[in-house]
């Protein structure tokens, strides 16, 4: 190997720790590794190397195995091994000492080293075994990484997916799935808009399920759902090290993503201090892990969603209309459930085949007086609402046959625009739990695209009503 302008940009990133009592020593050690384009640090002790470890990240550690206090046995060395073992297994050490001492060296190898270089070494063979150990330690990052990749890629494959094959009855939904179906082969951003529970993210999938990135993985984040401070590590990724609580290498979502599509949930309610952040990666298909400086290539096709009025939130100075622009390529609102009663009667079918066979109870149907009732339902939690409400249905039910007593819907609902809870005294005869319930669906119904003044309507903050929201199964 060479210190040669490539190999200087493919190893200018990697950190590099020298652990040795011997100044001289370690200088000449960060002279060859610098050569070849390393970034090295010069620490005189295991003590210092602890301390050191916990402000700045390291991709591999050259560590002596004797030190002032034992300069024969290498015990100093072997505890700090254990050490490297149990608080940062994913650091490759490369074990040195000056005795030729094969025993020492096989503890070493026991203890957690990855592999040894005897002292005085050469430097064609220092070179060779750190360039060895940091491709090995990025393979099985990369592996991590895939394993972690294929856990949340069969997560996503077990959304329902109503298929091709639904029949939807509704002129709304035909007309766009017919869209759908043009636009999804492309690599065209898409911004999914409509009311909470209407589909969604169900059609992100369906989206991904008939593009050319198929084969890829389609990875979902909920935007409403990751801290304001974990934004940059869910979505960029984090080496160890890089904050206190970032224990191992975590590859983010972009990365996890590559190949396939990424899915952003929620888009409306990404704070406007991050938007900035993103909308780098959406122009320049560019982002860096956090306790990185290596620029890494995005690969995605990107389709996003959101309940909010964006269009309301950039005028409040809440969203960014340049990062609007960069989402909504292709934008799609889907009709919420009241808009399409056509679809209630084959949804029905659908939920009643999908929880039957979840649950063992086979060959359930609706009376007719059960799909007329819910057909004349304002159904505030749309689709979900549904396949919860025919869930608890399935469950409950006694007989094949779900009639209208079987439902237990809210008959102060049961026509659009009523709003005579509280004066019809029906909390009174409710639980605490229902009562919540039913007053969280009448704000979501009086406000389905705006979270924060159905939020204020109740008295509660944005983030109350989404756990509330959590609880009962509506987001």
């Amino acid at each position: 190997m060479t210190g040669s302008g490539m190999t200087s940009a493919v190893t200018a990133q990697l950190h590099i720790v020298v652990i040795d009592d011997n100044k001289e020593l370690r200088t000449a050690i960060r002279f060859v590794l610098e050569d070849e384009g390393y970034r090295v640090s010069e620490l005189e002790s295991p003590l210092q190397a602890r301390d050191s470890l916990l402000k700045q990240a390291a991709d591999l550690i050259l560590l002596d195995m004797n030190f002032q206090l034992d300069t024969t046995s290498g015990e100093e060395g072997l505890r700090f091994l254990r050490f490297l073992a149990k608080q940062y297994p994913d650091i490759p050490v490369i074990a040195m000492t000056a005795w030729s001492n094969t025993q020492l060296v096989v503890a070493a190898m026991q203890a957690g080293a990855s592999d040894f270089l005897e002292k005085p070494w050469q430097n064609q063979r220092l070179v060779h075994i750190v360039s060895q150990q940091l491709k090995l330690s990025q393979l099985q990052a990369r592996n991590q990484a895939l394993f972690h990749e294929l856990e949340v890629h069969q997560q996503e494959q077990q959304h329902s997916d109503m298929g091709d094959d639904f029949a939807w009855q509704s002129p709304v939904m035909r007309r766009l799935m017919q869209q759908l179906k043009t636009v999804a082969l492309t690599d065209a951003t898409i911004l999914l808009t409509g009311e909470n529970g209407t589909g969604k993210s169900q059609l992100a999938h369906w989206l991904h399920q008939h593009s050319s990135r198929q084969q890829g993985p389609l990875i979902s984040v909920n935007m409403a759902a990751i801290p304001e401070t974990l934004f940059e590590s869910e979505l960029f990724g984090h080496k160890k090290g890089a904050f206190t609580d970032a224990k191992e290498t975590r590859a983010g979502r972009l990365s996890l993503a590559a190949g396939g599509s990424l899915f952003l949930d929620e888009i409306a309610c990404l704070p406007i201090s991050l938007q900035a952040k993103l909308l780098r990666v959406l122009e320049t298909g560019e982002f860096e892990a956090l306790g990185s400086s290596r620029t890494e290539q995005t690969n995605i096709r990107l389709i996003s969603a959101t309940n909010g009025n964006i269009a309301e939130l950039i005028q409040q100075g809440l969203f960014r209309q340049d990062l609007y622009y960069r989402l909504n390529t292709l934008e799609f609102r889907i009709p919420a459930l009241r808009e399409r009663p056509e679809d209630i009667a084959p949804l029905c079918e659908f939920f009643l085949h999908q929880h039957g066979a979840r649950y063992q109870k086979r060959g359930l149907s609706l009376s007719r007086a059960a799909i007329t009732q819910l057909q004349q339902y304002p159904w505030p939690g749309n689709l979900r609402e549904l396949s919860h409400l025919l869930e608890r249905a399935v469950l409950l039910s006694q007989s094949s046959l779900i009639d209208v007593a079987d439902l237990a819907l809210p008959l102060h609902l049961a026509s659009p625009g009523s709003d005579q809870i509280a004066a019809s005294g029906e909390l009174a005869e409710l639980t605490l739990e229902q009562a919540e319930l039913q007053l969280i669906r009448r704000a979501l119904s009086r406000h389905p695209s705006n979270k924060q003044k159905a939020a204020d309507e109740l008295g509660i903050t944005k983030s109350s009503l989404y756990r509330r929201l959590e609880k009962y199964g509506l987001v």
